[in-house]
């Protein structure tokens, strides 16, 4: 099987090209950060400090996480019920950033994500899938945009979601999250050292084009 594996900080456009390369190639695109931003729906559904490792750990045996492809697009389920709408708010957004640090949480989601690239050709996107999820993934790409580009993108997403925010709040979530992510102790969002290295400041289209010519000389 093939695994792409595309890391990166938020709002750097990754779930847009993921979901544009898979389409283009037939793949499935895993967005991992949804599996994330569901166990941290839960943990504030159930009142508990998404940093108390023990407190979010006792919720996991109870936690029912199902990833279901309904018309080619993901879908979270949270015990049965589908949170995909529910998840993308920036509250869920941070707190996903913190559950994400919590070694248990990282267990519990890894053998789901590595069993699906194995049984499927997958574009899998995140923080750390080129250096924890799948380090023998066929091609890895670590993309980026600059810090205007990032915040503007999810502004936009999150008003047409309903969300009543000002881009400076969006900004500074982003730099606090950026902060969180590429420091943590465990799994770091860092590059992979053999990640090929992609600019999204300003043409979704480019990079995509660069990317997909990428995959099909290393599959060849």
């Amino acid at each position: 099987m093939i695994s792409i594996a595309l890391d990166g900080p938020s709002g750097a456009g990754k779930s847009t090209v993921a979901k544009a390369i898979a389409k283009e190639l037939g793949y499935i695109y895993v967005d991992t950060g949804a599996m994330y931003r569901t166990i941290a729906l839960f943990t504030l559904q159930n009142g508990a400090d998404p940093t108390d490792e023990a407190a979010v750990s006792a919720l996991l045996p109870s936690l029912v996480l199902e990833v279901k492809y309904i018309d080619g697009a993901q879908r979270m389920f949270l015990c049965g019920e589908d949170v995909s709408d529910k998840i993308r708010t920036n509250e869920i957004s941070m707190c996903a950033s913190k559950v994400s640090a919590l070694p248990a949480v990282r267990a519990f989601l890894l053998d789901l994500q590595r069993d699906m690239a194995k049984k499927n050709n997958v574009i899998m996107d995140g923080r750390d899938i080129g250096t924890v999820i799948l380090p023998n993934a066929t091609v890895k790409f670590f993309m980026n945009a600059s810090d205007e580009a990032k915040a503007k993108r999810r502004h936009e997403e999150l008003l047409a979601k309903g969300e009543n925010i000002t881009l400076e709040e969006v900004k500074k979530t982003m730099a606090e999250r950026d902060k969180s992510d590429s420091t943590r102790k465990i799994a770091p969002a860092v590059p992979a050292p053999d990640a090929i290295m992609l600019d999204n400041s300003e043409s979704l289209e480019k990079t995509l084009e660069t990317a997909i010519n990428i995959i099909k000389e290393k599959i060849q």
